[in-house]
């Protein structure tokens, strides 16, 4: 009986070390399982990118390039902070960009054997105020460099040959962000030309088509007088480019009488007058205004005219 006695005890205490472990294997288990799952879940969860912003603005990624209105400078390069005498504008390329201008009109001359950006009827007025024209581009490389999700148009004046032009494109290594249009293609997005890296659309009014990239502007574009001497001589009129195939709208609106003055650009540049002035050229062309062309594009409102004109405000 001792021994049966001994022997039930024996199995009983092994029942309860066995249930005892079972719990406690149980309650190890009831205490991990959800760490590890949430472990899992975090590293299954899907890395969420930054929406894309084209030219500061995620709603224009895919409009077409036609279907987007740009701040533009007229005479970028001449500034009076550069000491320019007669500038267009307060600052350099480089904060232009900087500070949100995507169009650059430059005008180039030939002057000492190279090609310079400089203002008025000869090169003789280069001496008023110059920049190598290679030193403008790269500026505008080093922008581009650091700013992938902005595309940047140029509009030339030129009075220099094309193998000048071209070699001041590649002594600063420029080339590569150059977009190739054909006239009767419709325009790529900005997604587009953001994605092909394809950044800086080049126009001319000379020496045009003698590269894919380096488009004779008035085979793409219209534009309204360049010339005014008062805000009431701003009109809607179509000046050269008039062709109902030219998907591009570029409105000069700047008044100087013999130089730019920032009074004249004050008047000119704010609203209500500016916004005004660029919906009723809309409305009567049928055509969104793409290169909202200013003199000292900091004084005034430029950029609220741009972004109303997106749809941005």
């Amino acid at each position: 009986m001792q021994h049966i006695k001994r022997s039930t005890r024996i199995k009983g205490a092994l029942l309860v070390l066995c249930f005892v472990c079972i719990q406690g294997c149980t309650s190890q288990l009831s205490t991990t399982e959800p760490t590890n799952t949430s472990d899992a879940a975090t590293e299954k969860a899907p890395v969420v990118e930054k929406e894309l912003m084209c030219n500061g603005a995620a709603l224009l990624c895919d409009r077409a390039y036609n279907d987007v209105a740009y701040a533009t400078t007229h005479n970028a390069m001449s500034a009076r902070e550069e000491n320019w005498q007669a500038p267009n504008q307060q600052f350099g390329i480089t904060k232009q960009l900087e500070d949100g201008i995507r169009g650059l009109m430059l005008d180039v001359h030939m002057w000492k054997d190279k090609p310079y950006l400089c203002h008025g009827a000869n090169s003789e007025f280069c001496a008023l105020g110059n920049l190598l024209l290679t030193e403008g581009l790269t500026r505008i490389k080093q922008f581009l460099d650091t700013h992938p999700h902005e595309v940047i148009t140029i509009i030339f004046e030129n009075y220099a040959p094309f193998d000048a032009l071209k070699q001041a494109f590649e002594d600063a290594k420029t080339l590569t962000y150059t977009h190739t249009q054909a006239t009767n293609a419709p325009w790529p997005t900005l997604r587009e030309l953001i994605r092909t890296n394809k950044r800086l659309v080049v126009f001319t009014d000379k020496e045009g088509g003698k590269a894919p990239w380096l488009h004779d502007v008035w085979k793409y574009a219209w534009e309204t007088h360049w010339k005014a001497e008062s805000t009431q001589e701003l009109n809607c009129k179509k000046n050269r480019g008039d062709s109902p195939e030219n998907k591009l709208f570029i409105l000069n609106h700047f008044v100087s009488k013999l130089f730019p003055s920032k009074e004249l650009s004050k008047e000119a540049n704010s609203n209500p007058f500016f916004i005004k002035r660029a919906q009723e050229c809309q409305q009567q062309s049928g055509q969104l205004p793409n290169f909202v062309t200013v003199d000292y594009y900091d004084i005034g409102d430029v950029f609220e005219v741009v972004k109303t004109l997106n749809g941005l405000q």
